[in-house]
């Protein structure tokens, strides 16, 4: 029997037992419901690694069944399916989005195997960490991730960073790295940082994660990469702007602090006087997920940002849907007019790295190009992938 399993929620039968027929066809253990309630009956039993939601319910509606999801904190990848127009489509997959869900892609009815193997298929080639959130994990009895969780992890030094390369969109020449952060727990395996992030925020620990992070990272850059011309980039909360250099032989404008658009905004004010001294002090800073948020472009256009990050809703659709490539261009000139480097996250493919430079976007990162990686991983790739002088 498959090991991959595969749910399907669908009020038409003969809709779900053609995605159950392809499911099969590609190497999934399937099964397809017509009602909500057997549906969360099913999720319960076989934690399948990929569902498809069907928008148009007569019960519990798509959406609001994906926010139940997002309440237990589902792991599984989500294809959202629906005969409706792609408006309604980006706009279902953005409200999934905000409840936190793994969404793997939208599909119009009819459902094509073509189409449905595309994204299954780039799915399984990905290989993608397998997140177990509480709820179903049951190793901690069903309970939340305490304090006191976060703050062992911290003490036994259980987070570790993973390195994602950025590419110069015109020549695929390696950029830099994006260094995120990871819980190795001794008995869930992988976790990332959707998860424990906000609670360490939260609990008042992230100034210590944050630290162990830049440690790590800061570490392996300078010992590696400070003379190299390439950058490091460090994901960091809006509380946690600090200057944590000193100690390494980095040049700080080699390194870009992000932040996102909704933390850098929640106090502009304090925020305009944290990034001017880090700016000052030669840091670069990045407004990350941009396009996600409801800021105020006033406020944007105060903040001494150097880069924009498109965020990978809008390149990961950019293929189909006429509104992400709206979006993608306007931040792109955005950019561009205020003299920021831009950088295109979230591509799966050449298409959507083609259409990047289309555009001038300066740098990009993705799936397409590399994965995240361990420190070793990346200066293996960047000897293979970049020609630095004899």
């Amino acid at each position: 029997m498959p090991d991959k399993s595969f749910l399907i929620l669908d009020d038409d039968e003969a809709v779900g037992e053609t995605i159950q027929f392809i499911a099969e066809s590609l190497g999934y253990r399937a099964k397809f419901v017509t009602h909500a309630r057997d549906f969360f009956a099913s999720l319960d039993e076989m934690f399948p690694d990929i569902i498809t939601i069907d928008l148009v319910m007569p019960e519990l509606d798509g959406v609001e069944v994906m926010r139940l999801l997002g309440e237990r904190n589902c792991c599984s990848r989500i294809i959202i399916s629906s005969g409706m127009g792609t408006r309604v489509l980006d706009a279902a997959q953005r409200a999934a989005a905000q409840h936190k869900l793994n969404i793997l892609g939208v599909i119009s009815k009819p459902v094509s195997r073509e189409a449905m193997r595309i994204l299954v298929g780039e799915s399984c080639d990905l290989k993608l960490p397998q997140v177990i959130p509480e709820k179903l994990s049951g190793q901690h009895n069903g309970q939340s991730i305490s304090k006191a969780d976060l703050q062992q992890a911290l003490d036994r030094h259980e987070f570790v960073v993973a390195y994602q390369p950025k590419i110069h969109c015109g020549t695929g020449a390696p950029a830099g790295f994006e260094a995120l952060a990871r819980w190795e727990h001794p008995q869930r395996g992988t976790i990332m940082p959707i998860y424990f992030i906000p609670l360490a925020e939260e609990y008042g620990l992230i100034d210590v994660l944050t630290a162990q992070v830049f440690d790590q990272s800061l570490a392996w850059f300078s010992r590696y990469f400070a003379q190299s011309g390439l950058y490091l980039s460090l994901n960091v909360s809006a509380r946690s702007l600090v200057a944590m250099c000193g100690q390494y032989a980095i040049n700080p404008d080699r390194i870009v602090l992000e932040l996102t658009e909704s933390s850098a905004m929640v106090d502009p004010i304090l925020s305009l006087d944290l990034m001017t001294r880090l700016r000052v002090k030669g840091f670069q800073l990045s407004i990350d997920d941009f396009g996600t948020g409801f800021s105020s472009m006033v406020q944007f256009v105060r903040l001494p940002f150097s880069e924009i990050k498109v965020d990978k809703s809008f390149v990961m659709r950019s293929q189909e849907s006429a509104e992400a490539r709206a979006v993608i261009k306007s931040i792109i000139d955005l950019g561009h007019s205020l003299g920021l480097v831009v950088t295109g996250e979230g591509v799966e493919n050449s298409a959507s790295l083609d259409y990047l430079n289309s555009l001038g976007c300066d740098l990009a990162q993705g799936f397409f190009i590399a994965l995240p990686m361990t420190g070793a991983a990346a200066i293996a790739w960047v000897n293979e992938k970049y020609l630095l002088p004899s």
